[in-house]
């Protein structure tokens, strides 16, 4: 079945010597896997290195073949040319560590039109943004919407947030329940849209404790999930 379908690059992976295995997240049947043959040596034609950097917004045509686990690209053109996403130092950062997080959780070949708008969405914004220090602690938060475990904002008066159980409770029942610094921050979170995110200070160590905490929560709630190697690096260049 030939497809033509808009698709963000979730990872990339060298294979032989001129070979890259490519994983996306597409806008017609979800997660999809290829294998650009040449990619690395050939200086002309539709598949282009720079197509493929982590995140990058394209289009694609392909035939696809449920008896195959790598599909084949016959056309490729970017649909979005990002302005900073891949040359801003802290920006890439960023990108590198919600790549690993999106490749991650994003696993099955399903559609999901919502899920892939707010993500085509929210990469456009951080690309035209200078205050992104926090961006990625909404960006998560946000995302367990479309995974089905968005927190319970019911007694979003209550003192203790339970990981565990995704919702607020009066007293804590698990060890999973959260308070202080992080439950404050999340009660800001909760709600707002990106824009408003100036409007909260969080300083360095706010940011890598709560980050944690989301984490964590995103490793209660999927069983495959696992901490992002390049977690100890994103914390070192926001520090």
């Amino acid at each position: 079945m030939l497809i033509t379908t808009n698709a963000i690059v979730l990872s990339k992976l060298k294979f032989k010597d001129n070979d890259l295995i490519i994983k996306c997240y597409t806008q017609e049947i979800g997660v999809v896997s290829f294998l650009l043959r040449g990619v690395l040596k050939s200086k002309k034609g539709n598949s282009k290195v720079a197509y493929f950097q982590l995140l990058s917004q394209i289009e694609i045509v392909f035939t696809h073949k449920n008896t195959r686990s790598l599909q084949s690209i016959k056309e490729t053109k970017l649909k979005h040319m990002y302005s900073s996403l891949h040359t801003h130092v802290l920006k890439s950062a960023i990108v590198m560590f919600l790549s690993e997080v999106l490749s991650n959780v994003l696993q099955e070949e399903e559609e999901n039109e919502v899920l892939y708008s707010y993500l085509e969405y929210t990469l456009l914004y951080l690309d035209t943004q200078e205050d992104y220090a926090n961006f990625h602690l909404l960006f998560l938060l946000k995302l367990t919407k479309y995974l089905g475990f968005y927190p319970d904002t019911t007694n979003s008066d209550a003192q203790y947030f339970n990981l565990y159980e995704g919702k607020f409770e009066l007293k804590p029942s698990n060890r999973y329940a959260i308070s202080g610094e992080n439950l404050v921050l999340l009660k800001q979170l909760l709600g707002i849209k990106f824009d408003a995110l100036t409007s909260i200070k969080i300083n360095a160590k706010q940011r890598q404790s709560f980050l944690s905490m989301i984490l964590l929560y995103f490793e209660l709630h999927l069983g495959t999930f696992k901490t992002p190697k390049s977690l100890a690096v994103f914390n070192q260049v926001f520090s």
